[in-house]
């Protein structure tokens, strides 16, 4: 039973250590999916400034 437990907490997006501010002062925890979507963001503008070259 306890395994079946650990699978489902690594499929839920779960916190990593931060937490992001918003315009209403609630923390939004920092999950693993919101850092990989900023790195494919910094990851394609790098990409297109190497285009423009």
């Amino acid at each position: 039973m306890h395994s079946q437990q650990q699978n489902s907490q690594k499929t839920t997006t779960m916190p990593i250590g931060g937490f992001v501010i918003d315009a209403q002062g609630r923390e939004i925890p920092i999950t693993e999916e919101m850092i990989q979507q900023a790195c494919n963001a910094l990851e394609k503008a790098q990409q297109q400034t190497t285009k423009r070259k």
